[in-house]
């Protein structure tokens, strides 16, 4: 299992920093995050260290991803919401501030006053038509 020992997540994995877990196996481990933005806010993590979904082996996130939703039902559950945000921030532009990849499992109610920004623009058809062929580019290479 790679860890990084500077990663507070690989020590919380390694038991060196105590949690409040919530579910774990041989893959994952899900812990109530420590600076919650809504009552029951639970964090994903995988239990080998990738910085990003971008290094994670595919494999290793397919297995991650499988056990979202049973840990997502769960929260809810106990929480008593009825809708949730999944997030995971890739990168310090992202504000990703623990560079070990984890998912934010945030339970939402009406009116909680929870916001999160997301500035909307009009996408401009003759750019946004350059960039997918980029994207397409890219993803041929």
């Amino acid at each position: 299992m790679a860890t990084d020992p500077t990663c507070i997540f690989c020590k919380i994995v390694a038991g060196q920093i105590p949690c409040l877990k919530v579910y774990e196996d041989d893959v994952v481990l899900s812990f109530l995050d420590i600076g919650p933005i809504a009552h029951g806010h639970t964090l994903v993590i995988p239990k080998s260290h990738y910085p990003t979904v971008m290094e994670i082996p595919p494999e290793v996130l397919a297995a991650v991803n499988q056990r979202i939703p049973k840990i997502a039902r769960a929260v809810l559950a106990a929480s008593g919401a009825k809708a949730c945000h999944v997030l995971a921030n890739n990168g310090e532009e992202a504000m990703q501030s623990v560079h070990h990849l984890h998912y934010h499992i945030v339970p939402r109610a009406s009116g909680d006053g929870i916001r999160i920004p997301w500035n909307t623009r009009d996408l401009d058809k003759t750019a946004g038509a350059g960039l997918a062929q980029a994207i397409q580019a890219a993803l041929a290479s």
